[in-house]
């Protein structure tokens, strides 16, 4: 199923197919849904904005532009959703990428074979590396979190966050420079 365009699955579904927007949102339900926790940083909020985004996209799926890419349009709905909830709420805690009851990189290891002394090591490196991230300041950590967790190119970046491309390369860069930087700070 994935190996279908998700144009097709909208216009598909535009024809009268409800089980093409049901592939649409298997697709994308977990990554937007870790996408808005990044932001928001709860986990009963992400899921309600989760829903939000959801029924937003189907409400104004008609509207999509089949020559658009749909990735792009449903993370700026995301994105813009979450941004209008803590706005409405004065929640502004931009100050975490993560919280404490994400996931962490231990999760993500299937290897049964690693050593209880790495399983620290690459707990503490995920420890510091969060925390260096958390650091950062908004606009780069942004850029990280959809670059590297969500799969997103600079240039749909640069659409969600409705900057030039340029500018979006360059905030990647500085990002990766600053993670650089701190994290060989934190080596000394």
């Amino acid at each position: 199923m994935d190996k279908i365009l998700d144009q097709d699955l909208v216009g598909e579904y535009l024809k009268g197919d409800e089980e093409s927007l049901e592939i649409l949102i298997k697709r994308y339900l977990t990554r937007v849904y870790n996408f808005i926790l990044s932001i928001v940083c709860d986990k009963e909020i992400a899921n309600d904005i989760t829903q939000d985004v959801f029924v937003k996209a189907w409400k104004n799926i008609k509207r999509f532009k089949k020559n658009k890419n749909f990735k792009t349009w449903l993370y700026t709905i995301a994105r813009n959703t979450s941004i209008d909830y803590m706005r409405k709420k004065k929640y502004l805690n931009f100050s975490e990428l993560e919280n404490d009851d994400n996931e962490n990189i231990l999760e993500t290891i299937k290897s049964e074979e690693l050593l209880p002394d790495e399983i620290f090591e690459i707990k503490n490196l995920s420890e510091i590396l969060q925390n260096v991230v958390n650091d950062l300041p908004e606009k780069y950590k942004t850029v990280l979190l959809l670059y590297y967790k969500n799969d997103l190119t600079l240039e749909e970046i640069s659409k969600i966050l409705k900057k030039p491309l340029n500018t979006v390369k360059s905030q990647h860069r500085r990002a990766l420079i600053l993670l650089k930087n701190s994290l060989n700070n934190k080596k000394q």
